[in-house]
């Protein structure tokens, strides 16, 4: 399990941004978004680095949680 904090999540589509990214790495990735806390977990076989670093490409910079 990766738990990330990505302070720039604010809305829906920033949820469905964030999934899709990560579901197009891995498509059996398992994504839950809070956006109350601003945090993801996500259950994937990719590597978290590769999913950080897509999420940036993406607008979403991620640390770990």
């Amino acid at each position: 399990m990766l738990n990330l904090t990505i302070p720039d999540m604010s809305c829906g589509h920033c949820v469905r941004t964030i999934t899709g990214a990560i579901q197009a790495l891995d498509p059996q990735a398992t994504v839950n978004c809070d956006l109350a806390s601003h945090t993801v977990q996500v259950e994937s076989s990719a590597d978290p680095a590769t999913i950080q670093a897509r999420l940036a490409d993406e607008g979403y910079p991620a640390s770990a949680a």
